[in-house]
């Protein structure tokens, strides 16, 4: 049985300086997926001298943040010291842990020569015990991402986050959870069994796709009913198109999320606050890329 639409929707203008970015999640229907709390698209565009590229350094607490960057280049930065460059098709993983601040700045990809920047953010909430850990970091290129081509030319997938078939991510799981970006060929499909009480979604960035018989458009969030079923996806166009479909099982434990930290109480929220302004989340040594 194929699972049914609980709804769709398009995402709001989040602008960050020049970036024209769609906040994707949370929206006015739903507030996670699974554990994932945040998703911010970064649309299509080309960078220009005078573009705020970065989103300037700020503090995160409680998430994980996950920066997939289908064209350009993410420079990031740490206050644990962590400092890395990934390029088109790779990804930024950041778990904040008990604290940490980052920046980011984007820029059009310097070994290509591909003036487009593209990409998404994430935020993932971590169980209440591994809010209080330490922060990690990963940088993932592309070529390090899990992919396998589809069968009959049909395409591929791209494992970000949980695993597909023999296909696992280098990301840690702190719960069931997966994320993972499709590209289909003309006239060519692909089908998930989701299993009972799995909260899962769609975005589609650019182009339209078929879920389930029903044709949305690029730029639409689509959230999948509770229920055990398929979800069939297919491309009735002429020309390629993209899918992320991500989701998990759903988080269990009192979520409140204010600012750049998703705690379970308000309680947590108030001491984030206190502890960033307290200098405990330490400071950026930018000299790191030089």
């Amino acid at each position: 049985m194929k699972k049914k639409t609980s709804f769709s929707t398009k995402g709001h203008r989040a602008d960050i300086g020049d970036l024209t970015i769609y906040r994707i999640l949370a929206n006015r229907y739903a507030d996670a997926v699974g554990p994932f709390v945040f998703l911010d698209h970064l649309v299509p565009q080309i960078p220009s001298s005078s573009m705020m590229k970065g989103t300037g350094a700020h503090p995160h607490r409680g998430i994980a943040t996950l920066s997939y960057i289908l064209e350009g280049e993410d420079e990031h930065f740490d206050s644990a010291g962590n400092y890395a460059k990934v390029y088109s098709g790779g990804i930024q993983w950041m778990k904040a842990g008990n604290g940490i601040i980052h920046d980011e700045t984007l820029n059009a990809d310097s070994r290509t020569g591909n003036n487009y920047i593209h990409g998404f953010q994430f935020w993932i909430n971590l169980p209440s015990k591994n809010k209080a850990e330490k922060p990690e970091y990963l940088a993932i290129q592309n070529n390090e991402v899990p992919k396998k081509k589809l069968s009959d030319d049909g395409g591929f997938i791209k494992v970000i986050v949980g695993n597909y078939e023999d296909l696992n991510a280098i990301i840690p799981n702190y719960s069931k959870q997966f994320l993972y970006h499709i590209q289909l060929q003309p006239g060519k499909n692909i089908s998930f069994f989701i299993e009972e009480k799995i909260e899962v979604a769609a975005f589609l960035p650019a182009k339209n796709a078929t879920l389930n018989d029903v044709e949305f458009h690029g730029g639409e969030f689509v959230e999948f009913d509770r229920n055990a079923g398929e979800i069939v996806i297919e491309n009735k166009l002429q020309e390629t198109t993209d899918i992320i479909l991500f989701g998990g099982e759903p988080y269990t434990e009192s979520i409140v999320a204010e600012g750049p930290f998703v705690m379970n109480s308000s309680a947590e929220i108030a001491e984030a606050y206190r502890d960033f302004h307290a200098g405990k989340y330490g400071k950026i040594d930018y000299d790191k890329s030089e």
